[in-house]
């Protein structure tokens, strides 16, 4: 072994936190050890060596044969956060003898990863963790009650929920343990012998801003966590991020400059304001996502080649007891700005997640259709190919009636007609929205009783059809102005699409304009 590392997993702890509560259980230390150890075979094929002093006490003197004799064998270290790890002097030792003798053994990071795992058994302020762990990302141990506000350890004989929490902490950390024990491997460390023909990670992979949650959607942006590395992209950010407003901004710039795409989770909890600021850090990502989005938004060449998104998603029929939280959702719902360079879906996490993997890999048949064939243009056809000419008739719920005339002049003109679903759940809605907008050829939007937000969703919809799926341009766009009347619909106009006004009775001649852009 170049090396020469005997131990893949050093775990440094406060032996206060093995002891046990009770007789016949076991101690919190020992069963996390033995779990580790589990899945680290699993997910090396090989049994790992993770050592731990089970003997010594919290108040021993600090015993030098043991840094001289372990701690330089050692590829990774774990450090378990309590409230006596932080106080111990033993254990602060631990970790500082392994980052100056890591100098030594091949650097304390690996590409972009440090060897030093940081596990929160016990919330304590950040302030309060060892200088040298406070930018390194840590794996929660624990849940917050949302009634209380009280913390609750995670562990194998918690609750239902809290024992899968648990164990979905407790494989997040084995992954990246044994991505880390491949590398070091690879790269000629000889973290362990056994490891052999284990393949490099990329050291570079195209990264995804994950932005930091309040704490009632930690479980959901975990588990989206692990869904993009499992895709193969990188996620940001990559450190804790700072509780000092100014300072949380310049990294959070930072690392949006590194990503193609930013996701924000938005739950009922306004989440914490850092210091000198007067928004919550979920606010202030999200803000910061938006300044990168208004400049280097899709197609601008921004970030490597590619442009920047912005998806924000909200549990449907969310509600918060937080005047500050509904104040920030009512503005992510409403703001021009903030729409215009993202999209909110208010839907389940799995249809969110749906929408997002055609984000980050567009349909199978759109990438080999732009590498294999010529670009298609403005007649070329969007839907299935079988030579009908299919108009998207979008309208509100309630002016489906009112449609009718409308339909049947189109019908009339040689057109299949598709309009809106209104029966199912949100979620099913939203699909056949949205795979409307991908089969149509033309979109003609009845402006009726929806207001002015209504409409400009449904043009940012159209606008973001490509996300969808859709491979051509639209060959017609165009509006319907239809009653009631509005001094919004008196005063509209627009660029993006013809603008069609009704009369008392309707005629082929209001529609000429969408027929024109019809080859």
């Amino acid at each position: 072994m170049p090396m020469g590392f005997e131990i893949d997993v050093f775990v440094s702890y406060a032996h206060i936190d093995d002891q046990v509560l009770g007789e016949g259980q076991t101690g919190w230390i020992a069963s996390f050890h033995r779990a580790l150890e589990i899945r680290l075979a699993q997910l090396l094929g090989q049994q790992p060596k993770i050592w731990r002093d089970p003997k010594l006490q919290g108040n021993d003197i600090f015993g030098d044969t043991l840094l001289l004799e372990k701690l330089p064998r050692a590829a990774l270290l774990v450090s378990v956060i309590s409230p006596r790890y932080v106080r111990s002097e033993w254990c602060t030792r631990e970790l500082q003898e392994f980052l100056r003798v890591s100098e030594e053994t091949g650097g304390v990071r690996v590409a972009d990863k440090v060897r030093v795992f940081k596990v929160v058994k016990t919330p304590i302020p950040l302030e309060e963790h060892p200088l040298e762990l406070q930018k390194v990302l840590g794996y929660d141990f624990y849940t917050i009650e949302p009634d209380t506000g009280r913390p609750r350890e995670l562990s194998q004989s918690a609750t239902p929920e809290g024992q899968r929490q648990y164990w979905a902490r407790l494989d997040d950390l084995a992954h990246d343990i044994a991505d880390l024990l491949k590398r070091l491997h690879a790269n000629g460390h000889g973290a362990a012998a056994a490891l052999a023909g284990a393949p490099p990670d990329p050291v570079e992979k195209e990264a995804v801003y994950l932005a930091e949650t309040s704490f009632d959607l930690r479980a959901e942006r975990d588990a989206l966590k692990r869904e993009l590395l499992d895709l193969g992209f990188g996620v940001l950010p990559d450190r804790p991020l700072p509780l000092v407003g100014f300072e949380l901004a310049e990294v959070v710039r930072e690392q949006l400059g590194r990503s193609r795409l930013s996701i924000h989770l938005i739950g009922r909890g306004y989440g914490v304001v850092p210091d000198g600021a007067t928004e919550s850090m979920v606010a202030l990502q999200n803000e910061l996502a938006v300044e990168r989005g208004l400049s280097h938004g899709p197609g601008s060449g921004s970030g490597g080649g590619g442009g920047f998104t912005r998806l924000l998603w909200l549990p449907a029929g969310l509600e918060t007891d937080d005047e500050r939280q509904r104040k920030l959702i009512e503005r992510l719902r409403t703001d021009v700005r903030s729409q215009k360079s993202g999209d909110l879906l208010e839907t389940t996490l799995e249809d969110f997640k749906t929408v997002l993997v055609r984000h980050l890999r567009p349909p199978e048949e759109t990438a080999q259709g732009q590498a294999d064939g010529p670009a298609e243009t403005a007649g070329d056809a969007a839907g299935p190919g079988d030579g009908l000419s299919r108009v998207y008739l979008v309208c509100d719920q309630r002016d489906l009636g009112a449609t009718a005339e409308l339909e049947d002049l189109l019908f009339d003109r040689g057109f299949e007609v598709i309009l809106p679903v209104f029966d199912g759940d949100e979620a099913q809605v939203r699909r056949d929205h949205e795979e409307s907008l991908v089969l149509c050829d033309a979109v003609l939007v009845y402006w009726g009783h929806g207001n002015d937000l209504w409409l400009r969703r449904k043009l940012r919809e159209i606008q973001k059809s490509a996300g969808f799926g859709r491979k051509a341009p639209f060959r017609a766009k165009a509006i319907y102005l239809a009653p009631p009347d509005d001094p919004a619909k008196e005063r509209f106009r627009t660029h993006e699409a013809a603008v069609l006004k009704a009369s008392s009775a309707l005629s082929p001649a209001v529609l000429e304009p969408f027929f024109e852009q019809m080859p």
